[in-house]
């Protein structure tokens, strides 16, 4: 079990921001922290891990106080048990993979570090150096040396993100493999919303500082979302006029499509704005793309 109760103030593009969180998480859930930039998401992990101080409140994982401001408790981060993912990996660039791997394990323990290579695909790259590596193969070693601590706790901070489509759908497998293998407790900061319903049983939803609503993926997303509308987020990457219309060329995702758009509609946009597409959608029609269906 994870009870935290935590708060400070926060600078922000908008201002100042005053975090005030608390939560319960049971042994062995997968948790999204999720929200808009400036929320507090990745404050939250920073101070789960230590890497930030709390102004008042306090952390108890498994009975043991990491943090409580009123006892003046304050565990450093290398005696907390926890594993952080990093969105740019945080590396040591003068190591291998192997070697990197190896740092985290607390005593010389062979075998360990050769299992985590073979689950983790590897053992063909150990001898590698990170800088000779591409992102998905960090990312993997990064997953590898956080798990290698055998923590209580893994902290995911966007760390898929940064991954093409292909690559982050593989490693998302992996995390949720690894997840339930060794029974790990798990907090993951992301924007994705096809990455929360995969991974997580539990979002605690985040915004201006506070949890605003939580529950699982199902319950905080989908819940009064029936209403035969599609609304769907894209940015503008093209404009242009074809006979009496004009055409917009949005990306959608990972798709580009085009759009027909009156002159009022087209008149305040620009390439590279946000807009917000919204389309009736009473019954439409599914199919399983080839990617799906070869997908384990």
């Amino acid at each position: 079990m994870i009870e935290f109760s935590l708060g400070m103030q926060l600078g922000s593009a908008s201002g100042p921001l005053q975090l005030d969180v608390e939560a319960r998480i049971e042994s062995k859930s997968f948790v999204t922290l999720f929200g808009p930039s400036g929320a507090g998401k990745t404050t939250v992990l920073r101070m789960l891990a230590g890497l930030v101080q709390p102004e008042r409140g306090r952390i108890v994982v498994d009975g043991v106080t990491w943090f409580d401001a009123q006892r003046r408790i304050h565990l450093p981060p290398q005696q907390r048990s926890i594993g952080f993912v990093f969105q740019d990996y945080a590396l040591f660039p003068n190591l291998t993979v192997r070697e990197n791997i190896a740092y985290a394990v607390p005593r010389d323990d062979r075998r360990w570090v050769e299992e985590l290579l073979e689950l983790t695909g590897l053992n063909m790259l150990q001898d590698r150096m990170p800088l000779t590596l591409s992102g998905g193969q960090k990312q993997r070693v990064a997953l590898a040396r956080a798990i290698a601590r055998k923590p209580a706790l893994l902290l995911l901070d966007e760390a898929l993100s940064a991954l093409d489509i292909s690559m982050r759908n593989q490693l998302q497998n992996e995390v949720a493999s690894l997840h339930r293998r060794f029974g790990l407790t798990t907090i993951m900061v992301s924007h994705e919303l096809g990455e929360v319903f995969k991974l997580s049983g539990k979002v605690l939803r985040l915004e201006g500082g506070r949890i605003v609503d939580s529950g699982t993926p199902r319950e905080v997303f989908l819940q009064k979302r029936l209403s035969g509308r599609l609304n769907l987020h894209a940015q503008v990457l093209d404009i242009r006029q074809e006979d009496v219309v004009y055409i917009v060329t949005l990306l959608i995702g990972q798709e580009v499509i085009d759009v027909v758009a009156s002159e009022d509609e087209v008149t305040q946009l620009r390439m590279g704005d946000n807009v917000s597409v919204a389309a009736r959608a009473i019954s439409p029609y599914l199919s399983k793309t080839t990617a799906s269906a070869n997908r384990k």
